[in-house]
């Protein structure tokens, strides 16, 4: 687990702080200790109550936040964290095995923060830690927000799996990686000055991640959950059937707002920044 090589981290290392200087400057920088490794969390705009904690998608970092922090920073207190076993600041030091690992790390990085009452806002792979974290251990949470969250109410389908594995072969995952960023984005062309896109392929490129496959949830699990949900499913999402997602989000989960995108993409944070910024601010209370 961990970068491919002293030389591939540091050429990430040069590429995250490029990408870093498009963020907002944070007010505070915390790494906060886990039984499963240090997680580096920054926070953005001013202390108070009603705390929004935001989980990227896979190696996305804090800096896929890029198009929503201002927004968001703005009108709440914002913490973004660096995912424990993916590139990033944040550093593993024990196996992660289990999705009850997964929400143990993520409890503990809350409980380290002082944090309580907390907004939990996850893209993609951090939309099933956050609902994860619902599932399993919700007492510091006063609300989920789940952006085209991965497995967590619709399956991978299968060409997503034949093109990720297409990123991992070597001799093919130079063109495989950024064609694979474009098709989750609908085909649009990404830009190559892009800091989003960018610390996603670096990340790619020098780290290998060993992180468990995300386990799906049952029926029970999500009847379970009791906090209010808003979940933005992409209706061209790629990592999933989009109006299956919805349709079982809004059947099973108690308190929920379901809204099914149907022009946007997996992207959708990034293509559509003040509407998603519009929709997390008016669910918050």
């Amino acid at each position: 687990m961990g970068f491919v090589s002293p030389q591939a981290h540091a050429e990430y290392d040069a590429a995250y702080d490029l990408a870093f200087a498009a963020l907002p400057a944070p007010a505070g920088q915390h790494d906060v200790r886990t039984d499963f490794g240090t997680a580096r969390v920054y926070r953005f705009g001013e202390q108070g109550p009603a705390p929004l904690v935001l989980l990227p998608g896979r190696a996305g970092t804090s800096i896929m936040w890029e198009p929503n922090l201002a927004a968001l920073a703005a009108a709440h207190p914002v913490w973004t964290v660096d995912l424990i076993g993916e590139p990033g600041r944040s550093e593993q030091t024990s196996a992660i095995r289990t999705a009850a690992d997964q929400a143990a790390w993520l409890d503990a990085v809350l409980a380290g923060l002082g944090l309580d009452a907390v907004h939990l806002v996850g893209y993609s792979f951090g939309g099933w830690l956050a609902a994860n974290l619902a599932v399993r251990a919700p007492a510091r949470l006063a609300s989920v927000t789940l952006i085209d969250p991965v497995r967590t109410f619709a399956g991978f389908p299968l060409p997503l799996l034949v093109r990720t594995t297409l990123t991992l072969i070597p001799g093919i995952r130079r063109w495989a990686r950024p064609s694979f960023l474009r098709w989750t984005a609908g085909g649009a062309e990404v830009p190559a000055d892009d800091p989003v896109a960018t610390i996603i392929d670096e990340g790619m490129r020098t780290f290998r991640i060993t992180l468990p496959v995300p386990a799906p949830f049952t029926d029970g699990q999500l009847r379970s959950v009791r906090v209010p949900v808003l979940a933005l499913i992409a209706g061209r999402s790629v990592m999933h059937d989009g109006r299956r997602a919805a349709a079982r989000a809004e059947a099973l989960l108690p308190d929920a707002r379901v809204e099914l995108w149907p022009s946007a993409t997996h992207a959708i944070a990034g293509e559509s920044p003040a509407l998603v910024n519009a929709r997390i601010l008016e669910f918050l209370p």
